[in-house]
């Protein structure tokens, strides 16, 4: 469904601001609190929260995160839950955010009413409140929402603190994202939590831009990442992705992107038996050691290798946000 109309009547430029903030506050419902927690006042009133305060962003574009093949219900999903996997991998829970709309004036009122359907379910979903924003209009054919995300942590799990040595592991499955699952998946809250209580655990990241790019951003200096290759979690994506491009299954897990799961790096001295058995326990879902951190030679400094030979792995692998590759 294309998010635009050729009718003016059918479209936000029929409206003025006043009337469209209105529309947007009937549509949220319950996933707005009345005022001065929520929409209606130059600011939202916050409760202090009990522990760390965390703050995270990320936006949906059409034509970037985006096209006419997803229905407008998913595009919210997937912005919430993208900033909500922010908040899993440092091991919190949200609370409360605001939205950023730039729209042109041809932007479709069903459109734009089924989006905001799909943002108060998941809002729900998530128990967090969608509490203000602004909006600004553009030109052409535009839509862009950023969502600033506030939640708290009992204790926040950065990306580093890993050392030679520690153990790299992963939940789920890895790659193919393209095919569903990078509006499809689910935010690894609880896992996030659970994992941020355990004193094993010493890093933490969400995977959104590829195993191969993802963890050389967590390695310390002077450092590289171990890949057992054939330990890596494949999702069934990742062959059906290889199967058109020609590139390996291993490929795909590891540069795709979009795979919103945590990526953890566990302390290299602990046993880990004891970890992986409660979590065995806990979730169906599965938590993969595939390597571990190691120290690296001038050559190897700062990149993912293959455990087995020591060759570096996709050296420019991964999403690169500003070539768009």
């Amino acid at each position: 469904m294309t998010p635009f109309s050729h009718s003016l009547a059918q479209s936000v430029g029929s409206l003025n601001e006043t009337t469209l903030i209105s529309c947007i506050h009937n549509w949220l419902g319950r996933a707005t609190p009345p005022p001065p927690a929520g929409i209606g006042d130059d600011c939202a009133v916050l409760p202090a929260v009990q522990g760390s305060p965390l703050l995270t962003i990320d936006p949906v574009v059409y034509g970037k995160h985006f096209d006419d093949s997803l229905p407008p219900e998913q595009v919210a999903a997937k912005l919430l839950k993208r900033n909500l996997s922010d908040i899993a991998a440092m091991g919190g829970r949200p609370h409360a955010a605001v939205l950023g709309l730039m729209l042109s004036a041809n932007l479709s009122m069903t459109w734009l009413e089924r989006f905001f359907e799909g943002l108060k379910v998941s809002s729900l979903t998530y128990k967090t409140h969608i509490v203000g924003g602004d909006i600004c209009s553009a030109e052409g054919r535009t839509f862009a929402a950023t969502l600033t995300l506030y939640g708290e942590a009992s204790r926040p799990v950065q990306r580093l603190g890993g050392q030679p040595g520690d153990r790299v592991a992963v939940t789920g499955h890895l790659g193919g994202s393209l095919l569903g699952k990078h509006a499809a998946f689910i935010p690894r809250l609880t896992e996030g939590q659970w994992l941020a209580a355990r004193p094993e655990v010493k890093a933490m990241m969400d995977l959104t831009d590829g195993l191969a790019k993802d963890l050389p951003a967590m390695l310390p200096p002077q450092a590289c990442a171990r890949l057992d290759t054939a330990s890596v979690p494949l999702d069934e994506a990742a062959g059906r992705m290889a199967e058109r491009s020609g590139q390996s299954p291993l490929y795909h897990a590891c540069c795709d992107g979009e795979d919103y799961e945590l990526l953890v790096i566990l302390d290299g001295q602990a046993d880990l038996s004891p970890l992986l058995e409660a979590w065995s326990r806990d979730f169906d879902l599965p938590l993969t050691l595939i390597g571990k951190f190691a120290d690296a030679s001038p050559e190897t400094d700062g990149h993912l290798t293959d455990a087995a030979n020591g060759n570096i792995l996709f050296p420019r692998g991964g999403y690169q946000h500003l070539s768009g590759q």
